[in-house]
């Protein structure tokens, strides 16, 4: 099948349409990728890459990858995500028919977490390449604006839910990464257009496993440590976690640590300093060869998100590559994501934004046996095989963009 893939966000930026796409590709699909210039999450252009002009380079060697300019994200903020957002819908809409002009495609498949935009330069591609046009949905607009306060303005917010609506309209298909998504999407578009598709993981090698410090493999070998990975911003409840860390201040072997980047890693930093959490450990981004070995070193994984209701509905991609590392899991958060956890019997959850309940999961965790949390990690990773894995589900794309 050809397929173009259109994401704001790819490699090398860490997301994983990269996995999808490497998988596709093995599975003898044509697969070509249009997106934008990589810098995500610290918001500065990658190296090797320039936000002006576009550009075009071969993914593992074979996979063409097209790039078009745009403004970088910088350190957030309303001003800058807006022109990042805005510059790769214009910047999409006037190079991408051109760049893809001797290329035909029998399915183009949007990758859409925030921004829903990205997916108005597929509109006019589905046109000019009489290609059925699917859309991933990540993230739910206009709710999640409203959320994380980027946008407060009620009549924005109602502008921006008849823009969904149009982008809505113009898809084929609706592939939702959650069963919590049906009902809000349903405010915006035809039912039978919506189809329940998750967020899946590849448990293979992501390459050649690059080493992580001695002193941080020391580290996790002699604490009970309790790890956060991935982005650091408004949505992930950061503020939980440094009260649950001022509470287990006493608590001797237990650390928790962060690793990872983001809008918030300055504010967390300051945090540290002020209430002197030595306890709370920031050891920073490692890419993704790394991940594996700080996983199979921790005590379990924290996953957490704000209380906000449009969070409820969603499953963080966290929660699958945790599921796939097969260690136990310390959830903090509603709806979706807990139900999960729960399901698979993969660890322990507590509410949203609750940090005596969140204090307590982790000391529950603690006085656990080694026995007892390697069988909650062993349930966890039959979930994953069973409901999440990557080939299967590339398969299962393939099914719904030929129907």
């Amino acid at each position: 099948m050809r397929i173009l893939m259109l994401s704001q966000y790819f490699w090398p930026e860490s997301f994983i349409i990269n996995d999808i796409v490497r998988t596709l590709a093995e599975q003898g699909h044509d697969v070509v990728v249009a997106t934008g210039k990589p810098n995500y999450p610290d918001g500065k252009i990658f190296d090797g890459y320039c936000a002006r002009g576009t550009q075009r380079e071969r993914y593992l060697g074979k996979i063409d990858v097209l790039r078009v300019p745009l403004w970088p994200r910088g350190e957030g903020g309303a001003k800058n995500l807006m022109l990042n957002y805005l510059s790769f819908v214009f910047a999409g809409l006037l190079f991408l028919p051109w760049m893809l002009r001797k290329r035909e495609f029998d399915a183009i498949l949007v990758f859409a977490p925030s921004p829903i935009l990205q997916a108005i330069p597929a509109i006019p591609l589905k046109w000019l390449k009489k290609a059925k046009l699917a859309l991933w949905v990540q993230d739910l607009w206009p709710e999640s604006l409203a959320a994380t306060g980027f946008v407060k303005n009620p009549y924005v917010l109602r502008a921006v839910g008849w823009l969904v609506r149009g982008i809505y309209r113009c898809c084929d298909t609706l592939l939702v990464q959650s069963h919590a998504f049906v009902e809000p999407v349903l405010r915006y578009a035809d039912h039978n257009k919506i189809v329940y598709y998750p967020n899946s993981m590849d448990v293979r090698s992501p390459g050649e496993a690059v080493s992580i410090p001695h002193e941080l493999s020391d580290f996790l070998d002699a604490h009970f440590c309790v790890v956060f990975a991935g982005n650091l911003g408004t949505a992930q409840a950061l503020d939980t976690l440094v009260q649950a860390a001022e509470h287990l201040k006493e608590d001797a072997n237990i650390r928790l640590v962060v690793v990872g980047s983001g809008s918030r890693l300055a504010w967390l930093q300051a945090q540290k300093a002020l209430l002197g959490l030595d306890n709370l450990v920031l050891a920073g981004r490692y890419p993704p060869q790394s991940m594996p070995q700080i996983f199979e070193r921790s005590a379990a994984l924290l996953v957490s998100l704000n209380a906000d209701a449009i969070f409820a509905q969603t499953i963080p991609s966290k929660i699958q590559a945790y599921l796939a590392a097969g260690r136990p899991i310390i959830a903090c958060l509603n709806g979706e994501g807990a139900r999960i956890i729960q399901e698979a019997g993969a660890g322990v959850s507590s509410p949203a934004e609750q940090v005596l309940p969140l204090v307590a999961a982790i000391r529950e965790m603690h006085r656990c046996s080694d026995v007892e949390r390697e069988a909650m990690g062993a349930a966890g990773r039959a979930y994953f095989d069973r409901n999440f894995d990557m080939e299967i589900q590339a398969r299962r794309l393939i099914d719904l963009l030929q129907r």
